[in-house]
């Protein structure tokens, strides 16, 4: 009797063995549906804090709670099969103490099942990714450009800008690779610089508004998809959703207002 393979996810050492052989497709997923859409094309999706934003209608990401966190998680491990999910420590949820980071992220290990977990670089951070990795949880750190850190920026800046920018980004790399995360992610980042820590470390970077030499690249689906006017000038846009939708919206509209749906064949 032959039984059908069982489908394996990818593993951290899938992700890691990728440098330098093939690039690592990323995409954020936030929902069931759609990560099952990408789980196919995708090595690695991200349940993006970029959720307040793109699903809740909150204006940055420093409002998204850890319950969030769990629950869209949760739709996305429900979603996919194939691809390593890696779900985003959310604003407060890790910066007060590693221990208090640890209790966080073991919760959304456990109620998730992601693989791994991701967090924004602060002078904390390589100790807590240092924690949490000797604790048996595999992390992302996420250096550059910090969302998290809009506010203490004074708004989304470009990193790299100059030598001591450029500097401070290797060292961070230096630093959460040296603490044990497995994959960097490296956000707004200036060409050159971006592609100089992708040479210099020894685990995949995975760039967004970055250089194209980065070990992998990922995007806000529904920028990608154009679900939105505004995007980063990063963004690519390799679909129209919003005006698709809104075309077959309107005429459903028409169609209920002129008395045309449902019709017959549609009715019981």
């Amino acid at each position: 009797m032959s039984h059908q393979a069982a489908i394996r996810r990818k593993t951290i050492k899938d992700i890691m063995k990728a440098k330098g052989t093939h690039k690592l497709v990323c995409l954020t997923a936030y929902t069931a549906p759609i990560a099952q859409m990408l789980d196919d094309h995708c090595d690695l999706l991200l349940v993006g804090d970029s959720v307040g934003m793109v699903l809740h209608g909150l204006p940055d990401t420093t409002a998204v709670t850890l319950d969030m966190m769990i629950m869209h998680g949760k739709a996305v491990m429900r979603g996919s099969q194939k691809a390593l999910v890696v779900v985003d420590m959310p604003f407060g949820s890790y910066e007060e103490s590693p221990q208090a980071g640890y209790r966080n992220a073991l919760r959304v290990m456990q109620e998730t099942g992601c693989q791994a977990i991701k967090l924004e670089y602060n002078s904390a951070a390589p100790e807590t990714i240092r924690f949490l990795v000797d604790r048996g949880i595999p992390v992302v750190a996420h250096i550059g450009l910090r969302p998290q850190y809009l506010h203490v920026e004074g708004g989304y800046k470009v990193a790299g800008k100059n030598e001591e920018s450029r500097k401070e980004q290797l060292e961070c790399a230096k630093q959460v690779v040296e603490a044990g995360a497995f994959a960097v992610v490296v956000e707004g980042t200036k060409d050159a610089v971006a592609r100089e820590i992708s040479d210099t470390i020894a685990v995949p970077t995975i760039g967004i508004g970055a250089s194209v030499d980065c070990d992998g690249q990922i995007l806000v689906t529904d920028d990608m998809l154009g679900m939105f006017e505004k995007t980063p000038k990063f963004v690519r846009r390799y679909a129209d959703l919003k005006t698709h939708i809104e075309d077959g919206v309107k005429k459903f509209a028409d169609d209920v207002r002129r008395e045309q749906f449902p019709a017959e064949d549609e009715t019981y």
